[in-house]
């Protein structure tokens, strides 16, 4: 079987592999319903962007709307989350973080302008990768974040954080909160040196060839924890299936496998639609079958399926208020496909 990263780096754009790749030995029942979720997003999700399934390191099918093709970056928006998680498992891999129970307000307290409080002083590494902090935050079901214009809008976003309350009942408690993830990326910065895109590029793209990548950054230059990355779909892939590998890659181990399936494991009370948080991570359940993925307004998805060996990607256009969903392709079609593979 040819490695993933050759795969990935091929111009084949077909619904299989090419007949150098032989495909796996898919039933024509899974190749059915591949085809009908890729008719399903012609026909219902007209704002969508990609789709792509990698199975047992070897893509299954790859398909672009919108005139959107396999070198274009899309805007991962929230699922950025979930890649700086694996930056902080790559960083815990080389020994450059603290203990995750340990206080985190001596290494931020410089941004302070007054006494944050003294709840600060129990937020820890582990409240912020499992979105516990307990700050002052409203979210709504749809994970809508009241308060996120009014911090964007900022200028010193690690100051607007730093000002934030804590609320000590909600501390232990999830709540889904993007300035926890931004928290995370300073963090990042003040324990290794380089920006989260700077740490990213040095030690999970260049590793992985990605070679183009934007992520954005805040007013005072630190990459932005909860949105902002833009990568491609064959990309986003490669990410999916070194989660799959267990932080593996042609031989390197890039992070720990026990990292990985630990922040990968549910946390959280069930959030309707969405499942359950772990260390910026969602998991839930389709047809018995669990995994994890990286979600981002508008329908960005990295699905890790390890039942099945799968990774399934979508994208989509992501300044929008209204949109839906992928989920129900995989549930309807996709699961159903690979579970016949």
């Amino acid at each position: 079987m040819q490695p993933i990263s050759s795969i990935l780096a091929s111009s084949d754009n077909s619904y299989t592999s090419s007949s150098s790749r032989r495909p796996l030995a898919q039933s024509e029942e899974g190749l059915k319903l591949l085809r009908a979720a890729d008719e399903e997003i012609i026909q219902q999700f007209p704002k969508m962007h990609s789709f792509a399934v990698v199975r047992q390191g070897q893509l299954l099918i790859e398909r672009y709307y919108n005139e959107f093709n396999m070198t274009d970056l899309h805007d991962l928006r929230s699922a950025t989350k979930s890649i700086l998680s694996i930056l902080f498992g790559i960083a815990s891999y080389r020994g450059e973080l603290p203990p995750l129970h340990e206080p985190i307000l001596d290494t931020v307290r410089k941004y302070a302008v007054r006494n944050p409080g003294p709840l600060w002083e129990q937020l820890t590494l582990r409240h912020l990768l499992t979105m516990t902090s307990g700050f002052y935050w409203k979210t709504g079901a749809k994970m809508g974040e009241a308060l996120i214009h009014r911090f964007h809008q900022s200028p010193s976003w690690t100051k607007y954080i730093l000002h934030l309350p804590i609320e000590e009942h909600k501390i232990g408690t999830f709540q889904y909160c993007s300035v926890d993830s931004h928290l995370l990326s300073i963090l990042l910065t003040e324990w290794t040196g380089l920006s989260a895109a700077d740490y990213a590029r040095q030690y999970l793209f260049d590793p992985l060839g990605i070679e183009e990548s934007v992520w954005n950054a805040s007013p005072e230059g630190h990459s932005t924890g909860h949105i902002g990355l833009h990568l491609t779909t064959r990309d986003m892939t490669k990410i999916g299936q070194l989660c799959l590998q267990g932080g593996a890659w042609e031989g390197e181990q890039i992070l720990s496998a026990d990292w990985l399936r630990e922040s990968m494991a549910p946390l959280s009370a069930e959030s309707p639609g969405y499942g359950r948080y772990g260390c910026h991570w969602w998991t839930t359940k389709t047809h018995g079958i669990s995994y994890a993925y990286a979600h981002g307004h508008g329908g960005q998805q990295i699905n890790v399926i390890p039942a099945l060996d799968s990774v399934v990607i979508f994208t989509a256009a992501s300044d929008i208020n209204r949109w839906k969903n992928p989920r129900p392709l995989l549930e309807k079609f996709i699961i159903p496909a690979l579970k016949n593979s």
